[in-house]
């Protein structure tokens, strides 16, 4: 508990039956949990009733929108916002109840690491596929996402206070398979909020990146510690903007095809 200053724990998920469970069960510093359930098909409301009766269930489009859904219906001052596939450590429970307490800052980045399969993978990351540190604990009314479909832009204001010591555990992927399906996956998502915006670049520049990139997280981010993974990232993280634009570019002729 956190000495009379209300602390919510935030998850958004959609489908995630088969790991929402382990995420909630540590969740238990926080004064409330807040699950937003977005167009769930499978168990997941009844695994969060188990842990919760704060349950926010809707339909969102963006991705942006759902977890700003979630920020407004947490009643803490301060909110912790984490992923069905992440697990809080009771070393960093611990931490995160001494940092809302001291509240030496509004906003706190805490570090992420990330694994795939059952393997601490710690270098090579990029955003677009994973980050060794994210903003997840902060004052209520000082971080809000934009309105993307995938990887929405963070809005943050307050006082940047000290990153944290202990990491939340991710996993970020189960196997190599399951990297280049979500890299299939956001890339669709993404082309449609570059489609959206009307400004999807241009090819040669995307191509240019893919050697920026992969130089950035297999050089440059040390991602060739981790052997065939790292290769695979920085693979991943090259292909990214090239493949946004070409599935955009096919979204916009399929729009004016239609509209023709």
């Amino acid at each position: 508990m956190t000495g009379g200053v209300q602390l919510s724990a935030l998850v958004v998920v959609h489908n995630e039956d088969a790991q929402l469970a382990d995420c909630l069960a540590g969740l238990a510093f926080a004064d409330e949990i807040v699950v937003v359930l977005d167009k769930c098909t499978d168990g997941s409301k009844d695994i969060a009733a188990r842990f919760t009766d704060r349950l926010i269930e809707g339909t969102w489009e963006l991705e942006g929108d759902r977890r700003n859904a979630g920020i407004e219906a947490c009643r803490g001052a301060w909110i912790f916002e984490i992923d069905a596939d992440e697990r809080v450590p009771e070393v960093l429970a611990r931490e995160i109840v001494a940092t809302v307490n001291k509240a030496g800052g509004d906003i706190f980045d805490v570090p992420v690491h990330n694994h795939i399969g059952g393997r601490l993978v710690r270098n090579g990351w990029m955003a677009a596929i994973g980050t060794n540190a994210a903003p997840r604990l902060f004052r209520k009314g000082v971080k809000t996402w934009g309105r993307e479909r995938v990887h929405p832009h963070l809005f943050v204001g307050g006082r940047q206070g000290p990153a944290l010591e202990n990491a939340l555990i991710h996993y970020a992927a189960r196997n190599v398979s399951d990297l280049l399906v979500r890299l299939d996956r956001n890339t669709t998502w993404r082309a449609r909020d570059l489609a959206d915006s009307g400004d999807i670049g241009s090819f040669p520049n995307m191509v240019r990146k893919i050697f920026s990139r992969f130089w950035k997280c297999y050089v440059a981010r040390r991602g060739y510690k981790e052997n065939g993974y790292g290769f695979v990232i920085a693979l991943c993280a090259a292909l990214y903007p090239v493949l946004s634009h070409l599935k955009a570019a096919l979204e916009l002729n399929g729009r004016e095809g239609s509209s023709g």
